[in-house]
């Protein structure tokens, strides 16, 4: 049988090393919840809007 050590501390550690990481971007961007929920909004009606308009030129039917 193999001896794994301290393999699960090791991994804990990554693991928040990667969500700390994460987390800090996130914040960085200097934007309050208010402004942020705005850019994300328009971010999602660009999106369908492009994806609206991309069914709407291949003209197939759904089936």
């Amino acid at each position: 049988m193999t001896i794994r050590g301290n393999q699960r501390d090791r991994d804990r550690e990554r693991a928040q090393a990667r969500a700390g990481s994460k987390a800090k971007s996130a914040k960085e961007d200097g934007l309050t919840p208010e402004q942020r929920r705005e850019r994300d909004a328009k971010a999602l009606q660009e999106k369908l809007a492009k994806k609206a308009a991309g069914e709407a030129g291949k003209g197939g039917s759904k089936k």
